[in-house]
């Protein structure tokens, strides 16, 4: 672990809120593979017309319980993140991506606590994800958490294959639901969306921290991944080192973004 990463990913820290620890509790011991395919027929109807600003309005009345760094509304890290990405004058898309990459977080005005995708419940939507339908690594954070889940039970797959092939790659594999794999399968399903795979691939599989900056899941992993960690370690970057205590209004900060999202994802609404 990197001294930055230890800056910011320490949750060891005396300061870090016991609700941080009992998230990830609640996330371990719910996300099964029975749980995972229940939220994908639940909540991929997109069925719920939004304007994209609509959306990052939205979350300003959400607070990420899952994050030991940051107790802002969590557009302000997404902003955080582009502005810092514009600033190094990266491409236009990825500025986009940096801007939007949490967005599936606004399941919560759908959500329900018995989900984990509620204000009060947060561990179905928020948090570093990992694979399920396999052995859960020791990578994952809090990893003493891993045998709560009832998946871990069962020989079909707590194994470290489990459910995949050898090599099948991380295109093929279940992800614990969360805003990542929400926010993808949202976009994927948009006709109008022309954001390059790149940044498709920095949206889908940015927390899943065991295997981009945990090492695990070496043996599902398929030659196209390498160019996928490269991708995402880049994109990391803005995600993880740019927070901080710095206020942004979306109002101003609208008129660069604006004609971007209308390039990448058009003026109409977004179907979530």
């Amino acid at each position: 672990m990197s001294e930055m990463e230890k800056v910011f990913r320490n949750y060891d820290q005396s300061d870090v809120t016991a609700a941080v620890r009992e998230h990830y509790r609640k996330m371990r011991q719910n996300q099964t593979v029975d749980y995972v395919e229940r939220m994908h027929s639940k909540y991929l109807k997109f069925d719920r017309p939004m304007g994209l600003w609509e959306a990052m309005l939205h979350l300003n009345d959400l607070i990420d319980v899952s994050d030991p760094d940051l107790d802002l509304p969590n557009v302000q890290h997404l902003i955080q993140s582009a502005e810092a990405i514009r600033e190094d004058q990266r491409p236009d898309w990825m500025q986009l991506v940096g801007l939007i990459h949490d967005l599936g977080k606004v399941m919560f005005l759908w959500g329900s606590d018995e989900d984990g995708t509620s204000q009060d419940e947060q561990w179905g939507m928020v948090g570093d994800v990992f694979a399920v339908g396999c052995a859960l690594p020791d990578s994952c954070v809090y990893p003493e958490f891993n045998q709560l889940n009832p998946d871990m039970q069962n020989p079909m797959y707590n194994t470290d294959l489990g459910i995949y092939d050898k090599g099948c790659g991380l295109d093929s594999l279940t992800l614990a639901w969360g805003h990542d794999e929400y926010l993808y399968r949202v976009l994927e399903n948009h006709e109008e969306n022309r954001i390059p795979e790149e940044g498709m691939v920095m949206i889908r599989y940015h927390s899943f921290y065991p295997w981009h900056s945990g090492g695990s899941y070496s043996q599902l992993l398929s030659e196209k991944d390498k160019q996928y960690l490269e991708w995402i370690k880049d994109f990391n970057k803005y995600d993880l080192y740019t927070k901080s205590n710095t206020i942004y209004d979306l109002e101003e900060i609208k008129d660069h973004y604006l004609p971007i999202a209308e390039k990448y994802l058009g003026t109409g609404p977004i179907f979530w």
